[in-house]
């Protein structure tokens, strides 16, 4: 039996396998990164300029304790990239309080004693004029520890810091197939076969090409950028900040204001109308108006002042687990290859927290953190 090269290699260096790598490096581990792509590419799911980053998790309880700790790595991974990557101008959450987006963040924030400031209506127009047509009984909650994270610069400096570490990274290099057996697991590529004695999965949309992983589906969901049509409102991010805001039920408008030469970057979260399906393998990433159509109807009277047509649009591929969590461990069948999928549209700001479970999980170890409603067993 070939001696293994590494003890624990990296398939996809995106925003979690980046993070994992940095993680085992920190340990000492000497993992060996693969990545089919460029670093920091905007063929997957961490591209786009920023991405929102709350510590008031409303998609569920135990996700805060990994928002506290992934602030904490945040700041770490600032000091080994060496450039700033979290910016916690704020965040505003608006709507009913009786709705997903304002109860659940009321609720978490109540749990897990979250600093936030109720606003009233009037006191939201006049902080935020943007905003405008509130609903009868909406209000906001304005969380200071929100923000945005910025995902090129973030998966990059990661990926700097693993090899200062020392992990060797591959990339361009795509992975054609895992072998386990009970001692290790050899990678294939095009060009040669690795061993190595354990494997993290971090593939993204590709992920059902290399593991079976039931119940996830991939969708495309595109990205849109805004310029103000009225400069009598700024739309910079100071006076602009993250936000979501349910203006409908199942309907949320999410965005951030300029900055760092994006334009006001805005969503519709719409599942079951803007996401369609996408196969992963599909090089299409061109964009059409129906990528923006809904949102510039819903625009002009919910942020007055922007033009009607985006300014830019781009595309970024979802992976969508049934229960909407994510999907985090070994493979019951195959316990030496550990996978990560189910990003839901809210992993990124977790994403160096989830890089410290994942180099638990490749290394034997207990996740310091409950992370047990992501096991990946649950929809077997």
């Amino acid at each position: 039996m070939a001696e293994p090269e590494a003890e624990v290699a990296v398939i996809g260096l995106g925003a979690w396998g980046s993070a994992a790598l940095w993680r085992l490096a920190k340990r000492g581990i000497r993992p060996i990164g693969i990545e089919r792509f460029g670093r920091g590419h905007a063929l997957g799911s961490s591209h786009g300029g920023s991405r929102m980053f709350r510590v008031t998790c409303l998609e569920h309880s135990g996700l805060v304790p990994l928002a506290r700790r992934s602030c904490e790595l945040w700041r770490e991974l600032e000091r080994d990239a060496g450039e700033p990557l979290l910016t916690q101008s704020g965040g505003l959450l608006i709507g009913s309080p009786r709705g997903q987006i304002v109860g659940g963040t009321l609720a978490a924030a109540a749990e897990h004693g979250i600093e936030t400031e109720t606003l009233t209506a009037p006191a939201l127009r006049a902080r935020f004029p943007q905003h405008d047509r509130l609903g009868p009984d909406d209000i906001g909650v304005w969380e200071p520890s929100a923000g945005i994270v910025r995902p090129e610069a973030a998966i990059r400096g990661a990926l700097r810091a693993a090899e200062a570490a020392g992990a060797r990274i591959f990339t361009d290099t795509r992975v054609t197939g895992l072998e386990p057996d009970a001692t290790g697991v050899w990678i294939h590529t095009p060009v040669r076969s690795l061993r190595v004695t354990r494997v993290v999965v971090a593939a993204g949309s590709w992920l059902s090409s290399l593991v079976p992983v039931p119940g996830l589906r991939v969708v495309r969901m595109p990205v849109t950028w805004f310029r103000p049509a009225d400069e009598s409102v700024s739309y910079a991010l100071p006076d602009f900040p993250v936000f979501m805001r349910e203006i409908a039920e199942g309907t949320v408008l999410w965005g951030c204001g300029a900055e760092s030469g994006y334009d006001v970057k805005l969503g519709l979260e719409q599942f079951d109308g803007t996401a369609v399906p996408l196969d992963p393998e599909d090089s299409d990433r061109s964009v059409r108006e129906a990528d923006w159509a809904k949102l510039s109807e819903v625009l002009p009277g919910h942020l007055p002042g922007l033009a009607p047509a985006p300014a830019r649009v781009a595309v970024c591929m979802l992976t969508l687990s049934p229960d909407g969590q994510f999907v985090l461990g070994a493979l019951p069948e195959a316990p030496n290859i550990v996978v990560a999928s189910g990003d839901n549209a809210h992993g990124f700001k977790h994403a160096t927290g989830i890089g410290e479970v994942l180099a638990d999980l490749a290394t034997g170890g207990q996740p310091r953190l409950d992370v047990s409603f992501t096991d990946v067993k649950r929809f077997r």
